[in-house]
C-alpha cells in the first residue's frame, strides 16, 4: 500500500535482519518465550506450575500470533500486554491460568527490549568490524602514496592516502571499544515486580528469598545474560538507554567524519565513492557524479546524533519507581536509532568496498604545492651551504608571495625557477630540484600505517565471518 506513511528506514535503508529483529512479531514472540521461561523457572523452583503446563506453553511459543484477536482485546481493555496474554491463553487453555504468574508488564516489555537490543548491538558490531576490515586493506594498499595534507581545508604538509585512512579507522576502533563496553555491561531486568521490590514473588515463594533471587538468574541465563541489574524500579534503569544511544551516536560521528572527508576529496577529484555504470548523477546535469552514498551517510548520521538526545531526556524525568512517559518515545527512538546505524554501516561497507583513488590527480596536487612544502628543506640546505638563515628566509618569502600571486591569476607555480634565478639565493637549480621527492616529506606515514594496522585485531571483510560470541 502506498497511501499510508511508512518509515524510510524500513522502506529504503535498513537491512532485512534489523527490520526482522525490531518487528512486532519478534517482539511479541519474545514475550511468549519470556512467559515460557518464567513458567519453567517457577516449576523448577516448586511453585504450582506443572510440567504439562510448561510443555503446552513451549508447544505454542512459535505459533503465528492472531493479531486480530489481540487488537480486539486491546481495544476492549486498553492494555497491550494483557491482550497478548489473552491471545496466548486461547492457544494454551490448560496453561492460561499461570501465564505471567507474579509478573508485571515490564517483565516482558523490558526484558524483551534488552534481548532485542543485545542482538542488535552484536549485529552492529559485525557490521562495524567489516568496515574496519575493508578500510584496513585500503590503508595498507596506499600506505606510501603521498597526498596533500590539509589543515583548515587549506594545503598543508604531505601525508599519505593510507595514513589518512588510519585516522578514520582509529575513530571506528574507539567506537568498537565503546560498543564492546556497552555489550559487556548489558544486564537482564529479571522479575522485579510492580515497584522493583519482588514482593509478589516473595509472597509466591512463602518468603524464600533465595528462590526469589534464583528465579531472575535462571531466566537471565536462559536468554544468554550472566547478570541482572542489582536494583531496579518497575523498569530497568532508563539511564542504560542513554548508554546505548550514545554508542550509536559515537558510530554516527565517525561515519559522518569519514563520509564528509570523502565528499571533500571527491570535489577535489582525488578520491571517489563507487559509481555504477548506469548510475545517474543528476536529472538535469547529465555529467554529474555526485557522492550520493556519502551524502546519505552524513544525512542519516545527523539523525542518529540528534536521536541520542531522547534517552537522556527520558532518563532524567523518570519519577521514583516508574512513569509511562518513556514508553511512546522509546518505541520510536530506540528501534529507529538502531535501524539508522545499521543503514549507515551498510552504506559504509559499500563505499569502502569500492573506494577509488585517482592517483594522477593526487600526484598533480602534490607537485603543485610541493615547491612551497619544500621551502623549509631548501632553507636548511642553503644554510648548510653557508647562507645566512635570515636572508635566505626572506628570499624564499618574497619568491613565495610572487609565485602565489601568479597562481591566483591562473598561471603555473614558478617558485622554484624564481629561486634558481635569484642571485641572492645560494642554491642552484640542480640543488633545488633534488629537494623535490614527495616521499621525503611524508615522515613516518608508511611506518605508522604498518604499526597501526599490526596493532588491530584480525578483522574480517564479510559479515558472515564475524564471531558474535562476545559475552553479555
Amino acid at each position: 500500500m502506498k497511501d499510508f506513511y511508512e518509515s524510510p528506514l524500513a522502506s529504503r535503508y535498513a537491512s532485512d535482519y534489523m527490520l526482522k529483529l525490531f518487528s512486532p512479531d519478534t517482539r511479541y514472540k519474545t514475550w511468549r518465550k519470556l512467559w515460557v521461561a518464567l513458567a519453567r523457572a517457577e516449576h523448577s523452583l516448586g511453585l504450582p506450575v506443572t510440567s504439562d503446563q510448561v510443555s503446552e506453553l513451549e508447544a505454542h511459543v512459535n505459533d503465528e500470533i492472531d493479531y486480530n484477536v489481540v487488537a480486539e482485546k486491546e481495544k476492549e481493555i486498553r492494555h497491550d500486554v494483557m491482550a497478548h496474554i489473552y491471545a496466548y491463553g486461547l492457544s494454551c487453555p490448560n496453561a492460561k491460568g499461570i501465564i505471567h504468574l507474579g509478573a508485571t508488564s515490564c517483565y516482558v516489555t523490558d526484558n524483551a527490549d534488552l534481548i532485542i537490543m543485545r542482538d542488535a548491538l552484536l549485529h552492529i558490531r559485525k557490521e562495524l568490524l567489516c568496515v574496519i576490515g575493508r578500510l584496513s586493506e585500503f590503508a595498507a594498499e596506499y600506505k606510501s602514496l603521498p597526498t596533500l595534507g590539509y589543515t583548515h581545508f587549506q594545503p598543508a604538509q604531505l601525508v599519505t592516502v593510507g595514513k589518512r585512512a588510519c585516522l578514520w579507522i582509529q575513530d571506528l576502533m574507539l567506537d568498537l571499544d565503546e560498543l564492546d563496553f556497552v555489550i559487556s555491561t548489558l544486564k537482564f531486568h529479571g522479575c522485579r515486580g510492580t515497584t522493583g521490590t519482588e514482593a509478589s514473588f516473595l509472597n509466591l515463594f512463602d518468603g524464600d528469598e533465595k528462590k526469589v533471587r534464583k528465579l531472575s538468574i535462571l531466566i537471565a541465563n536462559e536468554f544468554g545474560f550472566d547478570s541482572i541489574f542489582p536494583v531496579a524500579g518497575q523498569t530497568y534503569p532508563r539511564k542504560f538507554d542513554s548508554r546505548i544511544l550514545n554508542v550509536l551516536s559515537s558510530i554516527a560521528q565517525s561515519a559522518y567524519r569519514f563520509a564528509n572527508d570523502i565528499r571533500l576529496l571527491q570535489q577535489l577529484r582525488q578520491l571517489e565513492e563507487p559509481f555504477e555504470k548506469e548510475q545517474v548523477g543528476s536529472s538535469a546535469m547529465a555529467y554529474k557524479r555526485n557522492p550520493m552514498r556519502c551524502e546519505r551517510i552524513c544525512s542519516l548520521s545527523r539523525y542518529i546524533m540528534v536521536d541520542a538526545l531522547n534517552a537522556p531526556l527520558t532518563a532524567s524525568v523518570q519519577w521514583f519507581e516508574r512513569t509511562l512517559d518513556d514508553s511512546a518515545n522509546r518505541r520510536i527512538s530506540l528501534p529507529e536509532g538502531f535501524l539508522a546505524v545499521d543503514a549507515v554501516l551498510r552504506i559504509m561497507n559499500n563505499v569502502t568496498n569500492g573506494l577509488h583513488v585517482n592517483i594522477r590527480i593526487v600526484e598533480r596536487a602534490v607537485m603543485e604545492y610541493l615547491p612551497f612544502i619544500a621551502t623549509e628543506n631548501l632553507l636548511m640546505a642553503a644554510v648548510k651551504k653557508g647562507g645566512d638563515r635570515q636572508k635566505m628566509h626572506e628570499r624564499i618569502r618574497v619568491a613565495s608571495m610572487e609565485a602565489t600571486k601568479r597562481m591566483k591569476e591562473g598561471e603555473n607555480c614558478d617558485l622554484l625557477s624564481r629561486l634558481a634565478a635569484d642571485p641572492d639565493f645560494i642554491l642552484d637549480a640542480d640543488e633545488i630540484s633534488s629537494a623535490l621527492n614527495p616521499n621525503d616529506y611524508t615522515g613516518r606515514c608508511a611506518a605508522q600505517v604498518d604499526e597501526f594496522l599490526s596493532s588491530l585485531p584480525v578483522v574480517p571483510k564479510n559479515i558472515d565471518d564475524v564471531d558474535s560470541s562476545l559475552k553479555v
